[in-house]
């Protein structure tokens, strides 16, 4: 109809045009005798005609006449060839009831041009405004748990990679999901981003009393409740599941709240399955919809409309009377939205179904595209996921692993021309890296330092139990794609807790969990918390990795070690024996694990000291960097060590960095220290400085196992200027901890450090 109504006009204006231009011309041309000024067709017409006069007048007037008369020639030559009508392969047709229809009412057009789809539903020839370009959109999202805040990041990618407009992103969470996106978003600093969380443990109520057989649970029903959960003075928003993907610019779909007419509430594509028609199987029993029904995976919601209909009630009352003889809903929130649409079909405004390309393993999804450019959203809505049968699920998947494996910095990027609120941690930032001085040699090891690092917490699944008796011990490690082959044998050494911080790409991350989801070990092991600091800059942060396995503590103790070193069987038991025996609970110290080294690639890993000092004797294994760097775990005494049978104090000595376990409290890595070198050293330092004791376990130890050089300790080998700002670091650190620890720290400053 729309297209109808734009035709006439343009052949209205033709006719027009055609009859009035060539007497207006005439009446032009032959004016000389008239003392009126002459009538002004244009802006650029009358700047002429002021700055000329007489022959130039006519000139003038000449050349706009010629312009005018080829624009009309165009514009016949298009009336002559009407464009193609871009829905005329979906005509749509009428429904009623819960009766089948044919494929070409799908609901793949413009649903202002679909008639008899949906009572209300009506057209006319008024031109539609379009998202102002500061507008804000505003888009609600239910997610909760590690695996769908997983899902929601791809979603989130495709959205941010088209949009132009700022975000405001409504999260209802439950609190690991909260955990996990409120640190993601606040690293990622996407600017002309918000982002809201509301409490899904706070709504459940609002649900519970619905018995649910859908696998998303109670948090399946949490659209419901949106009009009461998010904020009163919020109009409108976008509703979306988690399992989405944005093949185009969001505001495309917020444009379409223009199109919502008389009390039209909600926007919705009809399902794209046969559920609703009730005949997948014998006895097949689907709640009441409106023909096919609509799938809630996206859905325009207008709150204040919705609000003054009464929503909650209107809702509750039809959900109780159904669930009288449905007993439980199959779809979650969307067997209620079809119910309550059923009753009030005035309700829906139909979208084009391209808003939501459903891939179940029935659908008629292809109904919905011809060609990619038809493509909007795309919705995995089966269980089985990237895995349904679809005759062009390859592409879907191939889109879809393109945002999975986008990298998420290239997202950071500014939206101009729009005011936005202040930021002051961006504001923060950047005044820092603005003080740095750029032709410093050093300065992309200071800048290192401030670089916001994009980070998901808990990437995979994770569970712990804390003890009862306070002793508890997660060990603490950092590591790369090129360490990843370690994991299984820490997991098998250490059966504690473990907290570890991988950095990896985006297409690493992906690869990462692949390896981990095929992995017995890794997937048998519920108490290992995997978090991904995304890789940017040129320097491999291991402190900062460090940091943020250590935030992510959750035991009274943490074993301090690195991604290279397996501990000895037993080390987590004996460590927590250690807590009690050496009343860590209220003394500050700092149990050393000895360290040592073998370079044989196959090892006989000895199960009791009396066994790692017999493969001493005979030379399989070393005390740890005695080749090349003994200075790092000389105080540890290992002459002392072997025939110990207590634990035994030593001092701090010049480049001690060994292995401990100290309380969760204890302070951080300092982050200057970047790539190789002193970076553990530092920390030993500090723990020294705040007056930790260091207490040698006789029977602990751990045995670092050969791996190929890090790319970080080549450039220190092979790059002069690296050492030299290593060695510039270190000093300025010496001289902080003199002002931070006074005249204790003046052995820091004093020392002979060599490395």
């Amino acid at each position: 109809m729309l297209g109808i109504c734009r035709g006439r006009r343009k052949f209205l204006a033709a006719f027009l045009a055609l009859l009035f231009i060539p007497a207006l011309t005439w009446l032009y041309l032959s004016a000389g005798g008239f003392q009126e000024k002459p009538l002004l067709l244009s802006p650029l017409e009358a700047q002429t005609s002021t700055a000329v006069g007489g022959v130039g007048e006519q000139q003038a007037l000449e050349l706009r006449v010629r312009l005018v008369e080829e624009e009309n020639r165009a514009l016949r030559h298009k009336l002559s060839n009407p464009p193609k009508d871009p829905y005329a392969h979906h005509p749509q047709g009428v429904r009623g009831g819960n009766q089948s229809r044919t494929h070409s009412e799908e609901g793949t057009g413009d649903s202002d041009g679909q008639r008899n789809a949906v009572a209300g539903n009506g057209s006319d020839c008024i031109q539609q405004p379009t998202v102002d370009k500061c507008e804000s959109i505003h888009v609600a999202i239910v997610c909760a748990g590690y695996n769908a805040s997983r899902d929601v990041v791809t979603l989130v990618k495709s959205v941010l990679f088209h949009r132009r407009n700022p975000l405001h992103f409504h999260f209802i969470t439950d609190s690991i999901a909260q955990k996990i996106l409120s640190a993601l978003f606040h690293t990622w600093m996407v600017p002309a981003v918000r982002v809201a969380f509301y409490d899904a443990d706070e709504l459940k109520s609002e649900v519970s009393w619905i018995p649910n057989k859908h696998y998303s649970g109670i948090y399946g029903l949490m659209k419901l409740v949106l009009t009461k959960t998010l904020p009163s003075d919020l109009q409108k928003v976008i509703v979306l599941d988690t399992d989405i993907t944005f093949a185009t610019d969001i505001a495309e779909l917020w444009a379409v709240f223009h199109k919502f007419k008389g009390q039209q509430v909600l926007g919705l594509v009809e399902n794209q399955s046969d559920w609703y028609l009730g005949n997948l199987w014998k006895n097949h029993r689907p709640w009441p919809a409106l023909g096919r029904g609509f799938n809630t995976g996206v859905i325009l919601l207008l709150l204040d409309r919705l609000r003054k209909l009464r929503w909650e009630q209107m809702w509750r009352l039809t959900a109780e009377r159904e669930l009288m003889g449905m007993l439980s809903t199959s779809l979650a929130d969307q067997d209620i939205f079809n119910a309550v649409i059923k009753q009030n079909p005035f309700l829906v405004h139909q979208l084009p179904c391209f808003w939501n390309v459903q891939l179940s393993d029935h659908t008629r999804s292809e109904k919905c595209y011809k060609d990619v450019s038809d493509l909007k959203v795309i919705h995995w809505n089966s269980p089985k996921k990237l895995r349904v049968k679809n005759k062009h699920v390859e592409f879907f998947r191939n889109l879809y692993l393109t945002f999975l494996e986008y990298d998420g910095n290239l997202l950071r990027r500014e939206l101009f021309g729009c005011p936005s609120e202040a930021d002051h941690n961006s504001e923060n930032l950047q005044k820092t890296l603005m003080e740095l001085d750029e032709d410093d040699p050093c300065y992309e090891f200071r800048r290192e330092r401030f670089t916001v690092h994009r980070t998901h917490l808990y990437f995979l699944h994770y569970e712990y139990e804390p003890s009862s008796d306070g002793t508890d011990v997660t060990l603490v490690a950092q590591l790369s794609m090129d360490r990843l082959q370690m994991l299984e044998a820490i997991c098998k050494h250490w059966e504690g807790p473990i907290s570890l911080a991988l950095y990896l790409s985006d297409a690493e991350a992906q690869q990462f969990l692949r390896y981990a989801q095929g992995s017995e070990v890794l997937m048998s092991r519920g108490n290992v918390g995997y978090h991904i600091v995304y890789k940017e800059g040129q320097f491999y942060p291991v402190n900062l990795l460090r940091n943020v396995a250590m935030r992510q503590v959750h035991t009274p103790y943490m074993f301090l070690s690195d991604i290279d070193f397996l501990p000895m069987y037993g080390l987590y038991e004996y460590l927590r024996k250690s807590v009690v025996q050496l009343d860590m609970a209220n003394a500050k110290k700092a149990l050393v694990v000895p360290a040592f080294e073998t370079l044989r690639y196959r090892l006989s890993f000895p199960k009791s000291k009396a066994e790692l000092l017999s493969q001493l004797d005979m030379g399989t294994l070393f005390t740890f960097r005695y080749h090349v760097w003994t200075k790092g775990h000389a105080p540890t005494n290992f002459a002392k060590w072997r025939t110990a049978t207590m634990p035994y104090r030593v001092q701090w000595e010049p480049d001690f960095e060994p292995y401990v376990m100290v309380r969760r409290d204890s302070p951080e890595y300092d982050r200057r220290f970047v790539g190789f070198g002193w970076n553990k050293v530092a920390h030993i330092m500090e723990l020294d400085a705040q007056e930790y004791d260091f207490v040698v376990l006789p029977n602990a130890y751990m045995i670092h196992m050969p791996h190929a050089p890090s790319f970080d300790i080549t450039k220190f080998r092979s790059n002069k200027q690296y050492r030299v700002c290593l060695k510039t670091l270190k000093e300025e650190f010496q001289q902080n901890m003199s002002r931070r620890f006074g005249f204790a720290a003046l052995k820091y400053m004093t020392a002979d450090n060599n490395s």
